[in-house]
């Protein structure tokens, strides 16, 4: 995965929209962009994706602190990423809407479900334990997968838009 100058300023422009998303949402807890932006970034450039998610990661590492509630990250937008890398191509465009918001919604209610394994691990819980904090957590997973919904709407034109930006550039 060999990238140019160009692609290596879009993904970082990418990444940096990411975590600048993330920033302006944070006074509502659980709703953000960033699921969308995952699969948007993945709907357009497949493999290439992860070097903005993981921009978006290490910007959250730098300003944020690299605690242990960053480690997660690591491998839980890569879980987005690698299911959205399994839809089928050819989805009908009628259905593509829908398909790419129950995906995104699930990413949300899941994620302290994925979270959870990282939690354990840290802080030493058993699988009771680690089921608790699960339980714990399912109110604010249901406002994150209920926010991925609502949010997801917006993967289809985006994607539309980056493609159309895409097209429209030439290599110098």
């Amino acid at each position: 995965m060999k990238l140019t100058v160009r692609e290596i300023v879009i993904f970082s422009m990418l990444g940096s929209i990411m975590y600048a998303s993330k920033i302006i949402m944070e006074f509502i807890p659980n709703v953000h962009l960033l699921g969308m932006f995952t699969m948007t970034y993945t709907l357009v450039y497949r493999k290439k994706a992860l070097y903005p998610i993981y921009i978006y990661i290490l910007l959250n590492g730098l300003f944020a602190g690299f605690a242990t509630w960053w480690l997660p990250y690591l491998y839980i937008w890569t879980v987005l990423w690698g299911a959205t890398m399994l839809l089928p191509k050819n989805i009908p465009s009628k259905l593509r809407p829908f398909v790419y918001m129950v995906v995104c919604a699930l990413h949300g209610f899941l994620f302290g479900t994925l979270y959870a394994p990282a939690q354990a691990l840290l802080f030493g819980l058993n699988f009771h334990g680690m089921i608790a904090w699960i339980i714990a957590g399912l109110p604010w997973d249901m406002i994150h997968g209920i926010s991925n919904f609502c949010c997801g709407i917006l993967i289809v034109p985006l994607v539309a838009l980056l493609k159309r930006l895409e097209n429209s550039v030439t290599e110098f």
